[in-house]
């Protein structure tokens, strides 16, 4: 190709052009046609955002319908990490972590993520917090609405409804035990959001509907619970205990009408609370009932070996069984009692006397019956189930502990079902708290009818109510139980409480606890009190009576139970001849 051929320089030039141009042309069908469809997808994706939708959390209520758990509106805070500049990183995590009461570290880490156009910073923000994050004007920080879990009663009952933490979860008592039901199922959205981090309002929009949690209708009485956490708050204080629990119940239904615990504390605000304060003692702690658990051995004897109230017993202080010692809590000579009076002095010596008359299998048997090492059901979480070793496991001398209520742990609950089998006339019916659920408009669907079994006899029952009876006498150990007008059975328990530190009862303490019913001769309601390690005085009667007389006879004013209409039995406490 010569300089002076400009023809031929002017066709290789278009050539070498119509050569680029068709690879653009090229380039462009692959583009715009073959593969248009993929880059289409991946350019939404760049844009596409899930967002969750939260379900409504259900309401829990008392059986009057009180609210003790709600939902309300509030905000979530959010980042788009594409949006928020490197060098506003560190002044962002300054200004929101102390303000929202966030680790720096978990600020800082969600609005660093790569590649991320969407991360929770926190859920459940009050609206007034909220719009003081927007008042900060940071570029890639927003709220979006959901709701939080509030607490009207504050620490009423907090023990048993637990509280929901910042990531929505329920963090103990019914909140997290009945979590799924109350829960709801979840929602989401998801939307395209322009690079300036603004949703494009005719952009693609796909969604799922969240839907709303059931609410719990509870069997708790709210003027019964506060009157009873009032009294072993109270009780707790005075004794200086470690804890304390109250437990009423009414024995024809199994409902449980209050449970209340010291030390509590306040799930709007549980962060300020120890584990063991947001705990439940009532359910999760297991501990030896002592002579409460007496009237377990009384209806095993009373139904296999024929003993009655006046069966009589020769009952020295201190009796030796395989060559272990076992006695009484206070010296005295050696007496003729019946085994009314027995139970009515609360003679270890003699309920192991007693329970000679029947073989371990037969004493064992009627522990399980009437609920010991079983859940109760309830749903709240970390219940125990005891320690309730089958006979086979049974030292040689387990027995005779065990008759008086050591070397087997029970908790609360359980010990108050016992008595409310007694005051039912012998039939068990599970305990119950959730009484049924409801709908977002509150329409209540009641929950399934709880078990029920024959324990013992209504015979057996009436009987060892005779004997109750006389633990409230002023020959009783617990005449600080008795309410004017009113007939009160009950028991007082004393147990050691085994030292962690030595694994023997030396230092442990005690636990001191009244079981009771009234009225004796109708039974409405039970009342049952524990108090962990008080100081200085420690005996059932001394401490714990007073509490089950204090919320006993707020109850039956409450719900106008009549007084007894006849007096109480003569118990006979020593034996003729």
């Amino acid at each position: 190709m010569r300089r002076r051929d400009p023809i031929k320089r002017l066709n290789v030039g278009l050539l070498l052009i119509a050569f680029v141009l068709s690879l653009f042309a090229g380039r462009l069908v692959q583009l715009q046609g073959i593969e248009s469809q993929q880059y289409a997808q991946q350019a939404i994706r760049q844009r596409l955002v899930k967002i969750d939708l939260p379900a409504t959390r259900g309401e829990i209520t008392d059986a009057q319908g009180t609210k003790l758990a709600m939902t309300v509106e509030a905000q979530a805070i959010f980042a788009d990490p594409v949006m928020v500049r490197p060098g506003e990183r560190q002044r962002i995590v300054e200004a929101l972590a102390p303000m929202l009461g966030l680790d720096p570290a978990k600020v800082l880490k969600a609005i660093s993520t790569p590649d991320s156009r969407f991360e929770y910073i926190v859920h459940g923000v009050k609206p007034d917090q909220a719009r003081m994050v927007r008042a900060l004007g940071f570029e890639g920080i927003g709220t979006l609405p959901e709701y939080r879990r509030v607490y009207p009663a504050e620490s009423l009952a907090a023990n048993v409804i637990g509280f929901v933490n910042r990531d929505g979860e329920g963090g103990g008592g019914l909140e997290h035990g009945m979590d799924r039901v109350l829960a709801g199922r979840d929602g989401w959205q998801r939307v395209e959001i322009s690079r300036d981090g603004q949703h494009i309002p005719m952009g693609e929009d796909q969604s799922s509907k969240p839907v709303p949690g059931q609410g719990l209708r509870l069997a708790l009485l709210s003027d019964l619970q506060y009157k009873a956490q009032q009294a072993i708050t109270n009780q707790v204080r005075a004794t200086k205990a470690l804890s304390g629990s109250v437990i009423v119940m009414d024995p024809r239904t199994g409902h449980i009408l209050a449970m209340a615990m010291a030390p509590g504390f306040d799930p709007n605000d549980y962060g300020r609370s120890s584990p063991a304060a947001r705990s439940n003692p009532a359910v999760e702690e297991a501990f030896e009932p002592g002579s409460t658990n007496k009237v377990i051995t009384a209806a095993a004897v009373m139904e296999k070996a024929g003993v009655t109230a006046e069966t009589p017993f020769t009952v020295p202080d201190h009796i030796y069984r395989q060559g272990r010692k076992f006695q009484d809590s206070h010296t005295h000579r050696t007496e003729r009692l019946t085994f009314g009076g027995i139970l009515a002095q609360s003679s270890n010596v003699g309920t192991i006397l007693a329970s000679e008359k029947i073989n371990p299998e037969t004493l064992y048997q009627f522990m399980r019956a009437f609920g010991f090492g079983e859940p109760t059901g309830v749903k709240l979480p970390g219940e125990t189930m005891g320690i309730l070793h089958p006979p086979a496991k049974w030292s040689a001398t387990d027995r005779y502990p065990i008759a008086f209520g050591q070397t087997v742990s029970v908790n609360a609950l359980q010990m108050a079902s016992v008595y409310a089998t007694i005051a039912n006339g012998g039939v068990r019916v599970a305990p119950t708290l959730v009484t049924g659920t409801t709908d977002e408009k509150g329409r209540l669907t009641p929950a399934p009818e709880p078990a029920k079994r024959r324990v013992i006899s209504t015979q057996t029952a009436k009987e060892i109510t005779r004997m109750l009876e006389g633990v409230t006498t002023t020959e009783g150990t617990a005449p600080a139980a008795q309410i004017p007008g009113y007939r009160v059975a009950g028991k007082t328990g004393t147990a050691e409480r085994p030292n962690p530190r030595c694994h023997c009862y030396r230092g442990g303490g005690y636990t001191a606890s009244f079981a009771g019913f009234a009225p004796a001769d109708d039974p409405q309601l039970v009342v049952q009190v524990v108090l962990q390690a008080p100081k200085g005085r420690y005996y059932g009667g001394e401490v714990a009576a007073p509490v089950f007389k204090d919320v006993m006879s707020f109850a039956l004013q409450t719900r106008k139970v009549p007084p007894t209409g006849s007096g109480s039995p003569k118990i006979q406490i020593y034996a003729r001849g």
